[in-house]
């Protein structure tokens, strides 16, 4: 049971080693990931903790706050892009001056004589 405790806080210290290294500036607080680093492996069971609950905390602050209204996304296809569909009707317009918004008729009738 002892080897598995080892074995489990030697585990914990290479993933937040590495974890270390491949985080951001800001999700490290500003502090540079080689004093990270030496927190975590001279003081391997208190410094991965530490360094758990730091990045946790910037993680979630970056995600979020889960009570705050959500921007909404952009649509995701063109046909459901007002601004896309705008866009293409103007297009529209500007190529064939004959037909407009204002007469009434529709594109699939028929040309009136």
């Amino acid at each position: 049971m002892r080897n598995l405790a080892v074995l489990l806080i030697i585990g914990l210290t290479v993933y937040c080693a590495f974890d270390v290294i491949r985080s951001t500036a800001e999700e490290r607080l500003g502090v540079h990931p080689a004093l990270w680093v030496l927190l975590i492996l001279f003081v391997p069971l208190l410094g991965a903790v530490a360094w758990l609950a730091v990045r946790w905390s910037r993680r979630t602050a970056a995600v979020g706050n889960p009570g705050a209204p959500r921007q909404s996304r952009r649509p995701t296809a063109p046909d459901d892009d007002p601004e896309f569909l705008w866009r293409l009707d103007e297009d529209r317009r500007r190529t064939d001056p004959g037909s407009s918004g204002s007469s009434g008729s529709s594109d699939d009738a028929p040309p009136v004589p």
